[in-house]
């Protein structure tokens, strides 16, 4: 596939099957997230891959967190929480590993971080992958945090939900760029 066609055609696939990514496109997945734009070679990111019963705890840390949140939800949110990891055969966990640094700011690797997640968006469409990333409140709970056994220093960003398209993706819409870009003439 080519550059351009991934980076103009990419849609988020939210209906997952089996099968997972194969370890070859794995590898290709994560080497992609490597290229991320980094100043000052920090590697802000690390990631966690969630898959056949891990999911299932996975799920369980997420619904402690939505009861935590709210020891009055429905049932209903609670059981959306535990079966959210459930959506798809592998989950990669995009976490921000934040580093003081003299020179590059956090907010930046932040953004270094989210573009990795990025990269591995558009390795999977271009090696036909369906993938979406998703994220909620629950993503950014502590209890979600030292479940997953992060660091004081990291955040999770997003999950990434990976697993083979049930239906073909959606075309993307075309957008009006125009809408979106404008010359400045300075001050």
């Amino acid at each position: 596939m080519q550059a351009l066609d991934a980076l103009l055609n990419r849609v988020s696939v939210p209906r997952l099957l089996e099968p997972a990514p194969t370890q070859a496109q794995r590898e290709v997945l994560f080497a992609a997230a490597m290229r991320a734009p980094d100043h000052g070679q920090l590697r802000p990111w690390r990631f966690l891959t969630v898959e056949g019963s891990a999911r299932e705890q996975m799920g369980t840390l997420l619904a402690e967190a939505a009861r935590l949140q709210d020891p009055e939800a429905p049932q209903a949110v609670i059981d959306k929480a535990q079966n959210g990891p459930l959506r798809a055969p592998l989950v990669v966990v995009v976490i921000a590993r934040l580093q003081e640094h003299f020179k590059v700011p956090k907010s930046e690797q932040l953004l270094a971080a989210a573009c990795a997640a990025h990269g591995i968006l558009l390795a999977a469409y271009a090696q036909g992958i369906g993938a979406v990333w998703r994220t909620g409140e629950l993503s950014y709970s502590a209890h979600v945090a030292k479940g997953l056994g992060l660091a004081a220093n990291e955040e999770v960003i997003g999950f990434l939900y990976l697993g083979t398209p049930q239906n073909p993706p959606r075309t993307a819409p075309k957008e009006d760029v125009a809408a979106f870009v404008q010359a400045w003439t300075g001050l």
